[in-house]
């Protein structure tokens, strides 16, 4: 099964989260071969930490609020919420196999939650603008609660625009980097 978690920090953890960052990494790394995509969220400006993004496959819900919530960040109160759900990867690829590489172009996480019949269940648009893209689903798979996906797009506005707006409760935009490890 594969799962998103969506950590967002406290506005004042900046100082936590970088003396974390070595223990925050070796936690991961215990998971690396189960990554789909991971990496961090920014503020508007991109200077600023605002959040952490792993999609990761794991063998159950148990499982994956195990990942979420014993993670060193989370632990320590650098995040002040979780959201945590079943993810279905609609491009059988990780974020690794992304045609664009690690760099070039402006990065987005995009999240729709949903708000009632599914909808933009097929990857819109230029597949290889797509990093990852899937439904949120419930624990048990079977009901469609929004849309997430990492996507490169020219500014936040095409990024939001790879989603049908009427058909969800919110659209959330978020610079995002590809995670891990320096090289």
């Amino acid at each position: 099964m594969e799962f998103l978690c969506y950590h967002r920090d406290r506005s004042d953890s900046l100082t936590l989260r970088d003396e974390l960052l070595g223990a925050h990494w070796s936690y991961m790394d215990r998971y690396a071969t189960e990554m789909i995509a991971r990496g961090p969220t920014f503020s508007d400006d991109g200077e600023l930490p605002t959040g952490s993004v792993h999609i990761v496959e794991l063998p159950d819900p148990a499982a994956a609020r195990a990942f979420a919530f014993d993670e060193p960040n989370y632990q320590a109160g650098v995040y002040r919420d979780v959201l945590l759900r079943r993810w279905r990867n609609t491009l059988g690829r990780t974020m690794w196999d992304f045609p664009g590489g690690r760099s070039g172009g402006d990065r987005y996480l995009v999240l729709g939650l949903g708000a009632g019949q599914a909808v933009d269940l097929t990857p819109p648009g230029d597949p290889d603008e797509l990093i990852a893209y899937g439904p949120l689903l419930s624990d048990d798979g079977a009901t469609w609660l929004g849309t997430a996906a990492l996507v490169r797009a020219p500014a936040p506005d095409a990024a939001r625009a790879i989603l049908t707006r009427d058909r969800y409760a919110e659209i959330e935009v978020h610079n995002w980097r590809f995670g891990g490890r320096p090289s």
